[in-house]
């Protein structure tokens, strides 16, 4: 499915859509889908804030163990952390997490007393958990792992195809059209925000060279292994060939291990247009420019081709 990426995690902007869609990417508003919008057929548009990971309140707010459906809303526990989160916060977190368990057409709506928020599904992955019933482990690292999808460093609006399946073992549907233009290899993640085993990144493709970026800095890194320095909590864990199980028929990495522990994956794929590489003629948002002022930088931090020298 086309997904657009999560920032600080922040979120990507697109237009055209209702108020009711926008969202909030650290200190910025953003949107959730994209302008061909996150549906059934594998396309979306990133922007959570990094923040929406790190305390998202998925092993608090009471719906994991409570379902998410209204039963699970109305619990004192949910209650208390929606409330409890700086405003917009809450709203923000909770529209990815009905995006990614819920499916299209589906919607769950909330009032807090003085506001009634909808929020509305596109992916599916958790049908259980949407129905009301406790969510099981292979629906928790699903959602986790499309929460970690969804991240934007730059709050930028990028179109990404996810690739993998929902909890039932049912693939998000792809079509020809959508493999053929995501061709280039990007990440798969996984882990576990429910239990606090911690959310993960591996590079489907070799680490981006000294002079390449991309406005998807959470997925796609030259950093191979530790705490992302762009994206925390997000850990990289270097090349996926190495931890993941692909499945050669389907296109998509059903799982990964870390230190013995199995979990669910989604596979990302990009444009190859989205990747970035200083000398390309165009600063773009994820390059700077030259610190070093020696007129030589390449690398894409001290890219003086395309952004020149700073200070001049």
């Amino acid at each position: 499915m086309l997904l657009a990426g999560l920032a600080t995690f922040s979120l990507g902007c697109a237009t055209g859509l209702p108020e009711s869609e926008k969202v909030l990417t650290g200190t910025t508003a953003g949107t959730l889908a994209a302008a061909n919008g996150m549906t059934s057929n594998g396309l979306a548009t990133n922007g959570l804030a990094t923040n929406g990971l790190a305390t998202n309140g998925l092993a608090t707010n009471g719906l994991a163990t409570n379902g998410l459906a209204t039963n699970g809303l109305s619990s004192a526990s949910f209650s208390t952390w929606f409330n409890s989160n700086p405003a917009g916060y809450s709203d923000m977190v909770m529209k990815y997490v009905v995006a990614c368990a819920y499916s299209e057409g589906q919607s769950l709506s909330y009032s807090d007393g003085v506001t009634t928020f909808t929020w509305y599904g596109r992916l599916g992955l958790a049908p259980g958990w949407a129905s009301g019933s406790p969510a099981t482990v292979s629906e928790q690292q699903l959602i986790s792992a499309c929460l970690a999808v969804h991240v934007n460093k730059f709050g930028a609006h990028v179109d990404i195809s996810v690739r993998g399946q929902n909890a039932l073992g049912t693939s998000i549907p792809v079509t020809t059209t959508e493999s053929s233009t995501f061709s280039e290899r990007e990440a798969a993640f996984f882990g576990n925000l429910f239990t606090g085993e911690g959310i993960y990144a591996c590079n489907d493709r070799g680490t981006l060279t000294p002079s390449e970026s991309s406005l998807r800095a959470c997925g796609l890194s030259s950093q191979n292994s530790g705490t992302s320095i762009e994206c925390p909590p997000i850990q990289h864990t270097g090349q996926c060939s190495t931890l993941c199980t692909f499945d050669k028929l389907k296109g998509y990495y059903t799982s990964c291990t870390l230190n013995r522990k199995s979990f669910l994956a989604l596979t990302t794929r990009l444009k190859p247009s989205d990747i970035y590489k200083c000398g390309d003629g165009t600063c773009q948002i994820s390059e700077s420019c030259d610190s070093t002022k020696t007129l030589t930088g390449t690398a894409y931090n001290n890219c003086n081709a395309d952004c020149g020298v700073c200070g001049l």
